[in-house]
């Protein structure tokens, strides 16, 4: 059975990022982005997804974190792309409503091959400790776009931001666990009736 793992270096004058992932793992990280409240949810995500992930990211953070975030974003779904490389076998669809304490959020995900993230989330505050809640969706966005997946992600409700920002990451976690799964009933299928699921 073929190894669905990848690494993956990215480097621009703003960060400098590696990824490696092991999409059959145990949900083993090592998160160093130098953003706290990003590596706790990176390591949300790779803990409930089961995805093993080791994310270095050095970035432009006198400035402020966007760049790290997305740029983050970006190569963790290059790798996730890289890693399914035509994608057979997996379940490919996969949605649940994850609760945590007061706060509710859906996620749905296709593995498509076509980019697309429909976001329903809002925050009442602009900050979480020194974290930018807008850049929750900024990282989910380049995710989607460079993993090539469908992502929706709804906010039915919730009090507490942080609450709110880690429900979407264990919830997005939950649908790729489920979505990338192996299909025991075609193994070695691509699941679309193109036959292709690269876009």
């Amino acid at each position: 059975m073929a190894s669905r793992s990848a690494k993956i270096s990215r480097k621009t004058k703003e960060t400098e990022i590696s990824v490696s992932l092991d999409v059959d793992g145990a949900g083993k990280s090592d998160m160093a982005t130098g953003v706290g409240f990003f590596d706790h949810m990176l390591d949300q995500l790779s803990r409930h997804s089961l995805i093993d992930m080791t994310v270095k990211a050095k970035g432009d953070l006198h400035i402020d974190d966007h760049h790290t975030v997305e740029d983050t974003g970006i190569a963790i779904g290059q790798a996730l792309s890289k890693a399914l490389g035509e994608r057979r076998g997996i379940m490919r669809y996969a949605s649940i409503d994850l609760a945590m304490d007061e706060t509710l959020t859906r996620a749905a995900i296709d593995v498509s091959g076509r980019p697309y993230l429909v976001w329903n989330v809002a925050f009442s505050s602009p900050k979480i400790g020194t974290f930018d809640t807008e850049l929750v969706r900024e990282f989910f966005h380049a995710l989607a776009q460079n993993a090539g997946v469908t992502l929706h992600v709804t906010n039915h409700y919730g009090a507490n931001n942080h609450h709110i920002a880690e429900t979407c990451f264990k919830a997005v976690a939950r649908v790729l666990r489920a979505a990338l799964e192996r299909d025991p009933r075609q193994p070695d299928a691509v699941p679309s009736t193109k036959g292709s699921l690269k876009g």
